[in-house]
């Protein structure tokens, strides 16, 4: 579905990506791991056109920069990590947002099927009853499935997640990967997301695309990728036995 060749990002002479191609396939949840400054986030804002960027990233043999920005919203959804409102809108029309790329016109009214998909994505999303509350009277969990909701309502292929639990209490960590978990059982769609907890990155991703200093380390199945020797390489430090450790913290001794 999504593909790149060669990506490389450079903000003078600092190098932000090098030489970076990936694959997203249909129905896997690509988890983008690596520490920080390896340039996750920087994959990120060259997929959604916020960073200039050499070689290429194709949508099904598309160059993504060739495509109108409401062909891009339909194909390609982003949800960051920090979302927030600044005036009252309510929840409702904060989801509504999403279908603005399905609009025939800048001034025109609904799209035919759009009040459907807004409330099905606030369903999903937990968020029907707070569907009349002001925005600014959120939790941050509240808020970010807000956002998410967005986005489904915006009904892409792909969905590109940004750290979308940092911040949120460990409830709605568990919320908000359980519902893109479920919205990736519809045929024709797939995940990327940056994670730093490479636990999450475990349980939830398919396959990982681990990067060090904007290159590239592996891609494949998960469980190829997030190794001892991969980790170590790219952490500097044993990350199996960190997290082992940290595991018996949490065992029941009698």
């Amino acid at each position: 579905m999504l593909k790149g060749n060669r990506v490389t990002v450079r903000y003078g002479a600092f190098t932000a990506l090098e030489n970076l191609s990936f694959d997203l396939a249909e129905g896997q949840w690509l988890m983008l791991v690596g520490p920080n400054g390896a340039g996750k986030s920087t994959l990120i804002e060259a997929i959604a056109g916020g960073v200039r960027y050499t070689g290429e990233i194709l949508w099904e043999g598309r160059d993504i920069q060739g495509l109108k920005p409401a062909e891009r919203a339909r194909r390609v959804g982003v949800l960051s990590q920090r979302n927030s409102v600044g005036y009252a809108y309510t929840v409702e029309e904060v989801v509504g947002l999403g279908r603005y790329a399905y609009r025939p016109g800048f001034l025109s009214g609904k799209d035919e099927d759009g009040e459907a998909r807004i409330a099905q994505a606030l369903a999903m999303t937990g968020m029907t009853s707070l569907a009349g509350a002001s925005m600014l009277t959120l939790s941050g969990g509240e808020t970010q499935r807000t956002f998410l909701a967005q986005v489904f309502a915006q009904n892409p292929q792909v969905l590109i997640l940004d750290e979308p639990v940092n911040h949120l209490d460990l409830k709605y960590q568990q919320q908000i990967f359980s519902l893109i978990r479920d919205w990736l059982k519809t045929p024709g769609r797939a995940v990327l997301s940056v994670v730093h907890d490479l636990s999450l990155a475990r349980k939830y991703g398919t396959h990982a695309l681990l990067l060090d200093h904007g290159k590239r380390v592996a891609q494949a199945p998960v469980d190829q990728v997030l190794t001892p020797d991969n980790l170590r390489r790219v952490y500097g430090m044993d990350v199996y036995a960190w997290m082992r450790e940290m595991l018996t913290q949490w065992e029941v001794r009698s």
